[in-house]
């Protein structure tokens, strides 16, 4: 799969191949460019590529979203539910095969 480019003009200035890699470049580009994150965002090519790689519930989840802020906050929530879930599932099939 493609990663994400974030792309000031013509020059690329951050790449992300998944959504951790996705937080620390919006986390790193929210101090040097901001500008670049929320066009991407406004834009919906965020959005656009989440829902490529597959990753629909962040898709969701960041839909309308154009405040770098606000983003990566829902980025965070995503992925503590995201780990919350695994570990659920983790403890049920424990419990289940005790």
């Amino acid at each position: 799969m493609e990663p994400f480019y974030f792309k000031s003009y013509d020059k690329t200035i951050g790449i992300a191949h998944d959504v951790n890699e996705l937080e620390k470049e919006i986390e790193r580009l929210s101090k040097v460019d901001p500008a670049c994150v929320e066009w991407h965002l406004k834009e919906g090519h965020i959005v656009s590529w989440l829902n490529y790689i597959g990753e629909k519930g962040l898709a969701e989840m960041l839909k309308g979203v154009t405040n770098v802020t606000e983003a990566l906050t829902r980025i965070k929530e995503f992925k503590a539910l995201r780990n919350r879930n695994a570990r659920t599932k983790r403890e049920r099939r424990f419990n289940y095969y005790r």
